[in-house]
Protein backbone atom coordinates (compact mmCIF):
# COMPACT_ATOMS: atom_id res chain seq x y z
CA UNK A 1 0.00 0.00 0.00
CA UNK A 2 1.32 3.59 -0.34
CA UNK A 3 3.37 5.46 2.00
CA UNK A 4 0.37 7.40 3.21
CA UNK A 5 -2.23 4.84 3.88
CA UNK A 6 -0.16 2.59 5.64
CA UNK A 7 0.84 5.43 8.27
CA UNK A 8 -2.89 5.81 8.64
CA UNK A 9 -3.55 2.33 9.30
CA UNK A 10 -0.64 2.31 11.76
CA UNK A 11 -1.90 5.30 13.24
CA UNK A 12 -5.37 3.73 14.25
CA UNK A 13 -3.76 0.62 15.12
CA UNK A 14 -1.34 2.61 17.70
CA UNK A 15 -3.96 4.87 18.80
CA UNK A 16 -6.11 1.76 19.68
CA UNK A 17 -3.16 -0.31 21.39
CA UNK A 18 -2.74 2.67 23.37
CA UNK A 19 -5.61 3.25 24.38
CA UNK A 20 -6.50 -0.14 25.30
CA UNK A 21 -3.21 -0.29 27.59
CA UNK A 22 -4.29 3.60 28.91
CA UNK A 23 -7.60 1.88 29.79
CA UNK A 24 -6.08 -1.23 31.36
CA UNK A 25 -3.68 0.72 33.08
CA UNK A 26 -6.60 3.06 34.94
CA UNK A 27 -8.78 0.41 35.72
CA UNK A 28 -11.65 1.31 33.15
CA UNK A 29 -10.76 -2.42 31.32
CA UNK A 30 -9.58 -5.51 33.15
CA UNK A 31 -6.49 -6.72 32.36
CA UNK A 32 -6.51 -9.12 28.89
CA UNK A 33 -4.26 -10.20 25.63
CA UNK A 34 -4.83 -7.82 22.73
CA UNK A 35 -5.74 -10.05 19.92
CA UNK A 36 -5.20 -9.18 16.51
CA UNK A 37 -8.04 -6.97 14.76
CA UNK A 38 -8.73 -5.52 11.39
CA UNK A 39 -8.45 -2.08 10.00
CA UNK A 40 -10.84 -1.78 6.83
CA UNK A 41 -12.46 0.21 3.96
CA UNK A 42 -15.93 -0.12 4.50
CA UNK A 43 -18.31 -0.48 1.55
CA UNK A 44 -19.92 2.58 1.75
CA UNK A 45 -17.36 5.89 2.90
CA UNK A 46 -20.32 7.50 4.76
CA UNK A 47 -19.40 5.13 7.19
CA UNK A 48 -15.89 6.56 7.28
CA UNK A 49 -12.14 6.21 5.66
CA UNK A 50 -11.19 2.94 7.74
CA UNK A 51 -13.97 0.72 10.23
CA UNK A 52 -12.10 -1.24 13.00
CA UNK A 53 -13.50 -4.04 14.73
CA UNK A 54 -10.89 -4.15 17.73
CA UNK A 55 -13.97 -4.07 20.50
CA UNK A 56 -15.68 -7.22 19.32
CA UNK A 57 -12.60 -9.30 18.84
CA UNK A 58 -11.42 -7.82 22.38
CA UNK A 59 -14.96 -8.66 24.29
CA UNK A 60 -14.20 -11.77 25.59
CA UNK A 61 -11.12 -10.60 26.98
CA UNK A 62 -12.28 -7.34 28.51
CA UNK A 63 -15.29 -9.41 29.72
CA UNK A 64 -17.77 -6.37 28.27
CA UNK A 65 -19.65 -5.45 25.69
CA UNK A 66 -18.15 -4.46 22.03
CA UNK A 67 -20.27 -1.30 22.60
CA UNK A 68 -18.87 -0.56 26.05
CA UNK A 69 -14.87 -1.19 25.26
CA UNK A 70 -15.22 1.34 22.34
CA UNK A 71 -16.71 4.27 24.14
CA UNK A 72 -14.07 2.89 27.14
CA UNK A 73 -11.38 3.16 24.53
CA UNK A 74 -12.73 6.41 22.40
CA UNK A 75 -12.60 8.09 26.02
CA UNK A 76 -8.75 6.92 26.42
CA UNK A 77 -7.66 7.86 22.75
CA UNK A 78 -4.90 10.45 21.82
CA UNK A 79 -5.02 11.68 18.02
CA UNK A 80 -2.64 13.86 18.33
CA UNK A 81 -0.36 14.36 15.67
CA UNK A 82 -2.16 12.00 13.46
CA UNK A 83 -4.74 11.92 10.69
CA UNK A 84 -8.08 11.56 12.27
CA UNK A 85 -10.56 13.98 12.42
CA UNK A 86 -13.71 12.33 13.89
CA UNK A 87 -14.87 8.74 15.20
CA UNK A 88 -18.32 7.38 15.39
CA UNK A 89 -19.32 4.23 16.76
CA UNK A 90 -21.50 2.13 15.01
CA UNK A 91 -23.80 -0.53 15.45
CA UNK A 92 -22.67 -3.24 18.33
CA UNK A 93 -19.14 -1.43 18.93
CA UNK A 94 -17.47 -1.14 15.02
CA UNK A 95 -15.25 2.31 15.32
CA UNK A 96 -15.35 4.31 12.07
CA UNK A 97 -12.22 6.65 11.52
CA UNK A 98 -12.31 9.61 9.43
CA UNK A 99 -9.15 11.14 8.15
CA UNK A 100 -8.48 15.05 7.75
CA UNK A 101 -8.16 17.42 4.59
CA UNK A 102 -4.51 16.92 5.81
CA UNK A 103 -4.44 13.69 5.15
CA UNK A 104 -6.15 13.80 1.00
CA UNK A 105 -3.52 16.87 0.60
CA UNK A 106 -0.43 14.65 1.77
CA UNK A 107 -1.91 11.96 -0.97
CA UNK A 108 -1.66 14.34 -3.86
CA UNK A 109 1.57 16.05 -2.97
CA UNK A 110 3.03 12.22 -2.45
CA UNK A 111 1.79 11.46 -6.04
CA UNK A 112 3.43 14.53 -7.37
CA UNK A 113 6.39 14.08 -5.85
CA UNK A 114 7.07 10.55 -6.88
CA UNK A 115 5.46 10.95 -10.32
CA UNK A 116 6.76 8.03 -12.77
CA UNK A 117 7.49 6.07 -9.29
CA UNK A 118 4.59 6.55 -8.07
CA UNK A 119 2.18 2.63 -7.40
CA UNK A 120 5.67 1.06 -7.13
CA UNK A 121 6.80 -0.80 -3.75
CA UNK A 122 9.35 -3.77 -2.13
CA UNK A 123 6.23 -5.49 -1.23
CA UNK A 124 8.25 -8.34 -2.81
CA UNK A 125 11.84 -7.86 -1.59
CA UNK A 126 13.26 -8.33 -4.81
CA UNK A 127 12.82 -11.86 -4.90
CA UNK A 128 13.56 -13.36 -8.48
CA UNK A 129 10.77 -14.47 -10.45
CA UNK A 130 10.32 -15.85 -13.79
CA UNK A 131 7.19 -15.19 -16.03
CA UNK A 132 7.24 -17.95 -18.66
CA UNK A 133 4.37 -17.02 -21.15
CA UNK A 134 3.22 -17.44 -24.35
CA UNK A 135 5.72 -20.19 -25.35
CA UNK A 136 4.00 -21.75 -28.85
CA UNK A 137 4.94 -24.08 -30.59
CA UNK A 138 7.52 -22.87 -33.37
CA UNK A 139 6.28 -25.04 -36.17
CA UNK A 140 3.53 -22.23 -37.33
CA UNK A 141 2.26 -18.77 -36.55
CA UNK A 142 0.89 -18.04 -33.24
CA UNK A 143 -2.80 -17.98 -32.30
CA UNK A 144 -5.42 -15.97 -30.54
CA UNK A 145 -4.61 -17.83 -27.40
CA UNK A 146 -1.30 -17.19 -27.59
CA UNK A 147 -1.89 -13.49 -28.28
CA UNK A 148 -4.14 -13.18 -25.13
CA UNK A 149 -1.32 -15.23 -23.08
CA UNK A 150 1.12 -12.29 -24.49
CA UNK A 151 -0.75 -9.69 -22.63
CA UNK A 152 -1.77 -11.70 -19.60
CA UNK A 153 2.08 -12.57 -19.19
CA UNK A 154 3.29 -9.55 -20.05
CA UNK A 155 1.62 -7.16 -18.19
CA UNK A 156 1.49 -9.91 -14.84
CA UNK A 157 5.37 -9.19 -15.24
CA UNK A 158 5.29 -5.62 -15.29
CA UNK A 159 2.90 -5.50 -12.03
CA UNK A 160 5.64 -7.96 -10.33
CA UNK A 161 8.08 -5.41 -11.26
CA UNK A 162 6.44 -2.56 -9.79
CA UNK A 163 5.35 -4.96 -6.80
CA UNK A 164 9.47 -4.88 -5.87
CA UNK A 165 10.09 -8.39 -7.31
CA UNK A 166 13.29 -8.68 -9.35
CA UNK A 167 11.04 -10.74 -12.95
CA UNK A 168 12.69 -12.31 -16.03
CA UNK A 169 10.30 -12.96 -18.92
CA UNK A 170 11.29 -16.05 -20.92
CA UNK A 171 9.84 -18.25 -23.86
CA UNK A 172 10.60 -21.50 -23.93
CA UNK A 173 10.93 -22.98 -27.49
CA UNK A 174 9.28 -26.03 -27.77
CA UNK A 175 12.17 -27.33 -31.02
CA UNK A 176 12.13 -30.98 -30.10
CA UNK A 177 9.74 -34.12 -30.08
CA UNK A 178 6.57 -35.01 -31.68
CA UNK A 179 5.76 -31.56 -32.97
CA UNK A 180 9.11 -31.11 -34.63
CA UNK A 181 8.99 -34.56 -35.97
CA UNK A 182 5.48 -33.76 -37.42
CA UNK A 183 6.84 -30.38 -39.37
CA UNK A 184 9.29 -31.88 -40.64
CA UNK A 185 6.75 -34.62 -41.87
CA UNK A 186 4.67 -31.86 -43.54
CA UNK A 187 7.47 -29.86 -44.56
CA UNK A 188 8.91 -33.05 -46.48
CA UNK A 189 5.24 -34.00 -48.43
CA UNK A 190 4.88 -30.20 -49.69
CA UNK A 191 8.51 -30.01 -50.95
CA UNK A 192 7.78 -33.12 -52.48
CA UNK A 193 4.59 -32.41 -53.74
CA UNK A 194 6.16 -29.48 -55.87
CA UNK A 195 8.35 -32.14 -58.08
CA UNK A 196 6.00 -35.52 -57.61
CA UNK A 197 1.68 -36.05 -58.11
CA UNK A 198 -0.20 -37.75 -55.66
CA UNK A 199 1.52 -37.14 -52.63
CA UNK A 200 -1.34 -36.84 -50.05
CA UNK A 201 -1.17 -34.92 -46.76
CA UNK A 202 -2.22 -36.76 -43.74
CA UNK A 203 -4.88 -35.70 -42.00
CA UNK A 204 -2.95 -34.86 -39.11
CA UNK A 205 -0.41 -32.90 -40.44
CA UNK A 206 0.17 -29.49 -40.40
CA UNK A 207 -2.31 -28.08 -43.47
CA UNK A 208 -1.19 -24.18 -42.97
CA UNK A 209 0.28 -21.55 -45.97
CA UNK A 210 3.48 -21.31 -44.35
CA UNK A 211 4.39 -24.79 -44.83
CA UNK A 212 3.59 -24.60 -48.19
CA UNK A 213 5.76 -21.00 -48.28
CA UNK A 214 8.45 -22.80 -46.56
CA UNK A 215 8.87 -25.88 -48.96
CA UNK A 216 8.40 -23.49 -51.84
CA UNK A 217 11.57 -21.00 -50.59
CA UNK A 218 13.25 -24.40 -49.80
CA UNK A 219 13.22 -25.42 -53.61
CA UNK A 220 14.27 -22.05 -54.57
CA UNK A 221 17.54 -23.03 -53.64
CA UNK A 222 17.84 -25.83 -53.73
CA UNK A 223 15.71 -27.45 -56.49
CA UNK A 224 14.95 -31.64 -56.12
CA UNK A 225 18.32 -32.11 -54.60
CA UNK A 226 16.49 -33.65 -51.61
CA UNK A 227 14.19 -35.81 -53.81
CA UNK A 228 16.40 -38.55 -53.95
CA UNK A 229 17.51 -38.00 -50.48
CA UNK A 230 16.79 -40.66 -47.70
CA UNK A 231 13.36 -39.43 -45.88
CA UNK A 232 15.06 -38.52 -42.44
CA UNK A 233 17.72 -36.77 -43.99
CA UNK A 234 15.19 -34.54 -46.14
CA UNK A 235 13.07 -33.64 -42.75
CA UNK A 236 16.76 -32.63 -41.00
CA UNK A 237 17.04 -30.57 -44.29
CA UNK A 238 13.93 -28.75 -44.17
CA UNK A 239 13.31 -28.11 -40.62
CA UNK A 240 16.79 -26.84 -40.17
CA UNK A 241 16.41 -24.69 -42.98
CA UNK A 242 12.56 -23.27 -41.69
CA UNK A 243 12.52 -23.46 -37.74
CA UNK A 244 15.18 -20.69 -37.39
CA UNK A 245 12.50 -18.38 -40.00
CA UNK A 246 9.71 -19.57 -37.72
CA UNK A 247 11.64 -18.28 -34.48
CA UNK A 248 12.44 -15.19 -35.84
CA UNK A 249 9.13 -14.42 -36.92
CA UNK A 250 7.85 -15.43 -33.24
CA UNK A 251 10.31 -12.59 -32.14
CA UNK A 252 8.88 -10.19 -34.80
CA UNK A 253 5.44 -10.71 -33.95
CA UNK A 254 6.09 -10.46 -30.36
CA UNK A 255 8.05 -7.47 -30.64
CA UNK A 256 5.50 -5.60 -32.66
CA UNK A 257 2.97 -6.49 -29.73
CA UNK A 258 5.57 -4.60 -27.77
CA UNK A 259 6.91 -7.82 -25.76
CA UNK A 260 10.37 -8.26 -25.52
CA UNK A 261 12.12 -11.38 -23.68
CA UNK A 262 14.75 -11.94 -21.34
CA UNK A 263 15.78 -15.41 -22.49
CA UNK A 264 14.42 -17.41 -25.31
CA UNK A 265 15.00 -21.00 -23.64
CA UNK A 266 15.57 -23.98 -26.16
CA UNK A 267 14.27 -27.59 -25.64
CA UNK A 268 17.00 -29.03 -27.51
CA UNK A 269 19.56 -27.14 -25.17
CA UNK A 270 18.00 -29.76 -22.39
CA UNK A 271 18.76 -32.70 -24.21
CA UNK A 272 22.11 -31.47 -25.62
CA UNK A 273 23.19 -30.91 -22.03
CA UNK A 274 22.23 -34.34 -20.66
CA UNK A 275 19.89 -32.89 -18.25
CA UNK A 276 17.46 -34.58 -19.73
CA UNK A 277 18.50 -37.85 -18.53
CA UNK A 278 19.85 -36.32 -15.41
CA UNK A 279 16.39 -35.79 -14.11
CA UNK A 280 15.71 -39.66 -15.15
CA UNK A 281 18.59 -40.50 -12.94
CA UNK A 282 17.77 -38.05 -9.93
CA UNK A 283 13.94 -39.65 -10.01
CA UNK A 284 15.41 -42.95 -9.83
CA UNK A 285 17.60 -42.21 -7.46
CA UNK A 286 14.31 -40.75 -5.46
CA UNK A 287 13.08 -44.15 -4.79
CA UNK A 288 9.63 -42.68 -6.50
CA UNK A 289 9.68 -44.67 -10.23
CA UNK A 290 9.37 -48.40 -10.85
CA UNK A 291 9.70 -50.70 -14.50
CA UNK A 292 6.29 -52.23 -15.54
CA UNK A 293 6.27 -53.63 -19.02
CA UNK A 294 9.35 -52.66 -20.03
CA UNK A 295 8.58 -48.82 -19.42
CA UNK A 296 9.53 -46.91 -16.56
CA UNK A 297 6.84 -45.15 -14.29
CA UNK A 298 6.95 -42.18 -11.82
CA UNK A 299 5.07 -43.07 -8.76
CA UNK A 300 2.97 -39.75 -8.88
CA UNK A 301 0.17 -41.24 -6.81
CA UNK A 302 2.22 -41.02 -3.74
CA UNK A 303 2.17 -37.14 -3.76
CA UNK A 304 -1.76 -36.78 -4.86
CA UNK A 305 -1.96 -37.22 -8.06
CA UNK A 306 -4.60 -39.87 -9.44
CA UNK A 307 -2.56 -42.07 -11.48
CA UNK A 308 0.92 -42.99 -12.00
CA UNK A 309 2.43 -41.88 -15.62
CA UNK A 310 5.01 -42.88 -17.24
CA UNK A 311 8.63 -41.27 -17.81
CA UNK A 312 10.64 -43.52 -20.45
CA UNK A 313 8.46 -45.66 -22.62
CA UNK A 314 9.46 -49.27 -23.33
CA UNK A 315 11.11 -48.30 -26.61
CA UNK A 316 13.53 -46.17 -24.19
CA UNK A 317 12.18 -42.48 -25.49
CA UNK A 318 11.52 -40.25 -22.18
CA UNK A 319 7.58 -38.88 -22.47
CA UNK A 320 6.92 -35.39 -23.20
CA UNK A 321 6.80 -34.04 -19.56
CA UNK A 322 10.20 -35.40 -18.88
CA UNK A 323 12.35 -32.31 -20.74
CA UNK A 324 9.52 -30.15 -18.84
CA UNK A 325 10.09 -31.63 -15.53
CA UNK A 326 13.91 -31.12 -16.51
CA UNK A 327 13.13 -27.56 -17.59
CA UNK A 328 11.67 -26.50 -14.15
CA UNK A 329 13.96 -27.81 -12.12
CA UNK A 330 16.75 -25.63 -14.38
CA UNK A 331 14.87 -22.96 -13.45
CA UNK A 332 14.32 -23.26 -9.72
CA UNK A 333 17.85 -25.36 -8.49
CA UNK A 334 20.13 -24.60 -11.74
CA UNK A 335 19.01 -20.77 -12.43
CA UNK A 336 17.84 -20.50 -8.78
CA UNK A 337 14.75 -18.11 -9.40
CA UNK A 338 12.54 -17.95 -6.18
CA UNK A 339 9.18 -18.31 -7.86
CA UNK A 340 8.32 -20.12 -11.59
CA UNK A 341 4.81 -18.56 -13.03
CA UNK A 342 3.89 -20.59 -16.20
CA UNK A 343 0.87 -19.25 -18.21
CA UNK A 344 -0.91 -22.15 -19.34
CA UNK A 345 -4.36 -22.74 -21.34
CA UNK A 346 -7.11 -24.52 -19.46
CA UNK A 347 -6.49 -27.60 -21.13
CA UNK A 348 -3.08 -28.00 -18.63
CA UNK A 349 -5.04 -28.33 -15.30
CA UNK A 350 -4.23 -32.17 -15.19
CA UNK A 351 -0.66 -31.17 -16.09
CA UNK A 352 0.42 -29.01 -12.96
CA UNK A 353 -0.04 -31.61 -10.87
CA UNK A 354 2.07 -34.28 -12.07
CA UNK A 355 4.57 -31.92 -12.60
CA UNK A 356 4.62 -30.45 -8.85
CA UNK A 357 4.99 -34.28 -8.07
CA UNK A 358 8.13 -34.55 -9.93
CA UNK A 359 9.52 -31.37 -8.34
CA UNK A 360 8.45 -32.69 -5.09
CA UNK A 361 10.24 -35.82 -5.39
CA UNK A 362 13.35 -34.03 -6.15
CA UNK A 363 13.65 -32.15 -3.59
CA UNK A 364 11.98 -29.02 -4.50
CA UNK A 365 9.16 -27.16 -2.59
CA UNK A 366 6.66 -27.00 -5.32
CA UNK A 367 5.27 -24.14 -4.40
CA UNK A 368 7.39 -22.34 -5.94
CA UNK A 369 6.34 -23.39 -9.17
CA UNK A 370 2.81 -21.48 -9.90
CA UNK A 371 0.44 -22.21 -13.07
CA UNK A 372 -1.88 -19.16 -14.06
CA UNK A 373 -4.57 -21.25 -16.33
CA UNK A 374 -5.70 -19.38 -18.98
CA UNK A 375 -9.18 -20.07 -20.79
CA UNK A 376 -10.37 -19.62 -24.47
CA UNK A 377 -10.72 -16.42 -26.33
CA UNK A 378 -13.59 -16.14 -28.44
CA UNK A 379 -13.64 -13.30 -31.65
CA UNK A 380 -16.86 -11.26 -32.32
CA UNK A 381 -17.88 -9.46 -34.94
CA UNK A 382 -21.47 -7.86 -35.32
CA UNK A 383 -22.55 -9.69 -32.60
CA UNK A 384 -21.81 -13.35 -34.24
CA UNK A 385 -18.67 -15.81 -33.18
CA UNK A 386 -16.06 -15.88 -35.83
CA UNK A 387 -15.30 -19.25 -36.45
CA UNK A 388 -11.71 -20.93 -38.05
CA UNK A 389 -9.92 -24.22 -37.93
CA UNK A 390 -6.02 -24.03 -37.22
CA UNK A 391 -5.99 -27.23 -38.91
CA UNK A 392 -7.32 -25.68 -42.49
CA UNK A 393 -4.07 -23.20 -42.31
CA UNK A 394 -7.50 -20.22 -41.80
CA UNK A 395 -7.22 -19.56 -37.97
CA UNK A 396 -7.14 -16.16 -37.48
CA UNK A 397 -3.32 -15.58 -36.10
CA UNK A 398 -1.81 -12.67 -33.90
CA UNK A 399 -0.59 -10.78 -36.59
CA UNK A 400 -3.96 -10.69 -38.38
CA UNK A 401 -5.35 -9.39 -34.99
CA UNK A 402 -2.90 -6.79 -34.62
CA UNK A 403 -3.53 -5.86 -38.41
CA UNK A 404 -7.17 -4.85 -38.02
CA UNK A 405 -7.31 -4.17 -33.40
CA UNK A 406 -4.82 -1.22 -32.44
CA UNK A 407 -1.84 -3.18 -29.74
CA UNK A 408 -3.18 -0.89 -27.69
CA UNK A 409 -6.68 -2.51 -27.45
CA UNK A 410 -5.02 -5.59 -27.73
CA UNK A 411 -3.12 -5.25 -24.66
CA UNK A 412 -5.82 -3.47 -22.71
CA UNK A 413 -8.72 -5.86 -24.18
CA UNK A 414 -6.91 -9.19 -23.23
CA UNK A 415 -6.20 -7.90 -19.72
CA UNK A 416 -10.08 -6.82 -19.28
CA UNK A 417 -11.05 -10.46 -17.99
CA UNK A 418 -9.00 -12.50 -14.88
CA UNK A 419 -7.45 -14.74 -16.72
CA UNK A 420 -9.71 -18.47 -15.47
CA UNK A 421 -12.80 -16.46 -17.44
CA UNK A 422 -13.66 -17.04 -20.54
CA UNK A 423 -13.30 -13.97 -22.81
CA UNK A 424 -15.16 -12.67 -26.38
CA UNK A 425 -13.17 -10.12 -27.69
CA UNK A 426 -15.14 -7.53 -29.85
CA UNK A 427 -13.43 -7.10 -32.65
CA UNK A 428 -15.78 -3.93 -33.31
CA UNK A 429 -15.90 -2.67 -29.78
CA UNK A 430 -11.92 -2.71 -30.11
CA UNK A 431 -11.83 -0.17 -32.98
CA UNK A 432 -14.44 1.98 -31.92
CA UNK A 433 -13.46 5.74 -30.68
CA UNK A 434 -16.27 5.81 -27.90
CA UNK A 435 -16.49 6.02 -24.45
CA UNK A 436 -17.97 2.54 -24.45
CA UNK A 437 -14.44 1.35 -25.80
CA UNK A 438 -12.73 0.62 -21.94
CA UNK A 439 -9.39 1.52 -23.75
CA UNK A 440 -10.36 4.73 -25.71
CA UNK A 441 -12.19 5.62 -22.59
CA UNK A 442 -9.38 5.60 -20.33
CA UNK A 443 -6.77 7.26 -22.49
CA UNK A 444 -9.15 10.17 -23.11
CA UNK A 445 -9.44 10.65 -19.75
CA UNK A 446 -5.01 11.11 -20.32
CA UNK A 447 -5.78 13.55 -23.30
CA UNK A 448 -8.54 15.48 -21.45
CA UNK A 449 -6.40 15.93 -18.26
CA UNK A 450 -3.16 17.00 -20.71
CA UNK A 451 -5.69 19.28 -22.58
CA UNK A 452 -6.89 21.02 -19.15
CA UNK A 453 -3.11 21.77 -18.16
CA UNK A 454 -2.62 23.25 -21.94
CA UNK A 455 -5.38 25.34 -22.16
CA UNK A 456 -5.17 27.22 -18.97
CA UNK A 457 -1.51 27.67 -19.38
CA UNK A 458 -1.80 29.04 -22.74
CA UNK A 459 -4.77 31.38 -20.70
CA UNK A 460 -1.63 32.66 -18.05
CA UNK A 461 -3.01 30.05 -15.30
CA UNK A 462 0.12 27.42 -15.51
CA UNK A 463 -0.01 24.71 -12.46
CA UNK A 464 2.18 25.17 -9.39
CA UNK A 465 2.74 23.81 -6.89
CA UNK A 466 0.28 24.26 -4.12
CA UNK A 467 1.20 24.31 -0.14
CA UNK A 468 -0.56 21.45 1.80
CA UNK A 469 -3.48 24.38 3.04
CA UNK A 470 -4.46 25.04 -0.78
CA UNK A 471 -4.53 20.73 -1.20
CA UNK A 472 -7.01 20.88 1.99
CA UNK A 473 -9.49 22.50 0.05
CA UNK A 474 -9.94 19.76 -2.05
CA UNK A 475 -12.87 18.29 0.11
CA UNK A 476 -15.83 17.41 -2.13
CA UNK A 477 -17.54 14.58 -2.19
CA UNK A 478 -16.12 14.04 -6.04
CA UNK A 479 -12.22 14.86 -4.88
CA UNK A 480 -12.54 13.08 -2.15
CA UNK A 481 -13.58 9.83 -4.33
CA UNK A 482 -11.01 10.67 -6.86
CA UNK A 483 -8.29 11.28 -4.41
CA UNK A 484 -9.16 7.89 -2.31
CA UNK A 485 -9.37 5.95 -5.79
CA UNK A 486 -5.94 7.33 -6.17
CA UNK A 487 -4.31 6.60 -3.22
CA UNK A 488 -5.46 3.16 -3.49
CA UNK A 489 -2.79 2.27 -6.41
CA UNK A 490 0.27 0.71 -4.82
CA UNK A 491 -2.38 -1.57 -2.91
CA UNK A 492 -3.84 -2.73 -6.23
CA UNK A 493 -0.38 -3.49 -8.07
CA UNK A 494 0.40 -5.64 -4.72
CA UNK A 495 -2.93 -7.71 -4.76
CA UNK A 496 -2.82 -7.96 -8.35
CA UNK A 497 0.31 -9.49 -8.24
CA UNK A 498 -0.01 -11.59 -5.26
CA UNK A 499 -3.05 -12.73 -7.13
CA UNK A 500 -1.69 -13.36 -10.45
CA UNK A 501 -4.09 -11.19 -12.41
CA UNK A 502 -3.04 -8.12 -14.09
CA UNK A 503 -7.33 -7.20 -14.75
CA UNK A 504 -7.32 -5.43 -11.74
CA UNK A 505 -5.12 -2.70 -12.87
CA UNK A 506 -7.20 -2.56 -16.15
CA UNK A 507 -10.17 -2.57 -13.66
CA UNK A 508 -8.58 0.27 -11.41
CA UNK A 509 -7.54 2.51 -13.99
CA UNK A 510 -11.18 2.29 -15.69
CA UNK A 511 -12.92 3.40 -12.70
CA UNK A 512 -9.99 6.35 -12.53
CA UNK A 513 -11.45 7.30 -15.77
CA UNK A 514 -14.66 7.16 -14.49
CA UNK A 515 -14.08 9.09 -10.74
CA UNK A 516 -11.99 11.99 -13.34
CA UNK A 517 -14.81 12.65 -15.64
CA UNK A 518 -17.35 12.84 -12.72
CA UNK A 519 -14.82 15.48 -11.03
CA UNK A 520 -14.54 17.27 -14.14
CA UNK A 521 -18.26 17.00 -14.54
CA UNK A 522 -19.21 18.45 -11.46
CA UNK A 523 -16.44 20.41 -10.18
CA UNK A 524 -14.93 23.37 -12.05
CA UNK A 525 -11.00 23.61 -12.65
CA UNK A 526 -11.05 27.38 -13.24
CA UNK A 527 -12.82 29.39 -10.91
CA UNK A 528 -12.17 32.72 -9.25
CA UNK A 529 -10.52 31.28 -6.22
CA UNK A 530 -6.69 31.07 -7.44
CA UNK A 531 -5.85 28.71 -4.82
CA UNK A 532 -8.49 26.32 -5.61
CA UNK A 533 -8.05 26.49 -9.11
CA UNK A 534 -4.80 25.61 -8.33
CA UNK A 535 -5.83 22.77 -6.07
CA UNK A 536 -7.75 21.27 -8.74
CA UNK A 537 -5.31 21.54 -11.36
CA UNK A 538 -2.51 19.64 -8.95
CA UNK A 539 -5.51 16.72 -8.78
CA UNK A 540 -5.87 16.60 -12.66
CA UNK A 541 -2.18 16.62 -12.65
CA UNK A 542 -1.65 13.85 -10.33
CA UNK A 543 -4.34 12.10 -11.87
CA UNK A 544 -2.57 12.24 -14.89
CA UNK A 545 -0.02 11.19 -13.56
CA UNK A 546 -1.21 8.08 -12.11
CA UNK A 547 -3.10 7.52 -15.45
CA UNK A 548 0.13 7.10 -16.89
CA UNK A 549 2.01 4.97 -14.98
CA UNK A 550 -0.91 2.28 -15.16
CA UNK A 551 -0.61 2.48 -19.36
CA UNK A 552 2.85 2.80 -19.08
CA UNK A 553 3.10 -0.66 -17.13
CA UNK A 554 0.87 -2.24 -19.42
CA UNK A 555 2.66 -1.17 -22.60
CA UNK A 556 -0.82 1.53 -23.58
CA UNK A 557 0.29 4.93 -25.35
CA UNK A 558 -1.09 7.36 -23.27
CA UNK A 559 -1.50 10.38 -25.41
CA UNK A 560 -1.82 13.47 -25.25
CA UNK A 561 -4.25 14.66 -27.50
CA UNK A 562 -6.71 12.74 -29.48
Amino acid sequence: MSVLVNESKKQIEKILIDAANKAMSGGALCEAELAPFKVEVPSDRKNGDYAVNAAMVWARGFKASPRAIAETLMANADFEGTFIEKYEIAGPGFINFFLSDKYYANIIADVIEKGEDYGKSNYGKNKRVLVEFVSANPTGPMHIGNARGGALGDCLAAVLSAAGYYTEREFYINDAGNQINKFGLSLSLRYQQLYSDGVEMPEDSYHGEDIIAHAKAFAEINGDEYMSCDEQVRQKALVEFALPKNIQGLKDDLLKYRIEYNTWFKESDLHKSGETERIIELLKQSGHTYTQDGALWFKATEFGCDKDFVLVRANGVPTYIVPDIAYHYNKLEVRKFDTAIDILGADHHGYVPRLKAALTALGLDSDRINAVLMQMVRLVRDGEVIKASKRSGKAITLVTLLDEVPIDAARFFFNLREPNSHFDFDLDLAVSESNSNPVYYVQYAYARICSILRNLADEGVARRDCTADELSMLNAPEERELIIHISALTDEIVLSAKAYDPARITHYVNELATKFHKFYADCRVKGEDESLTMARLNLCYATGIVIKNVLDMLKITAPEKM
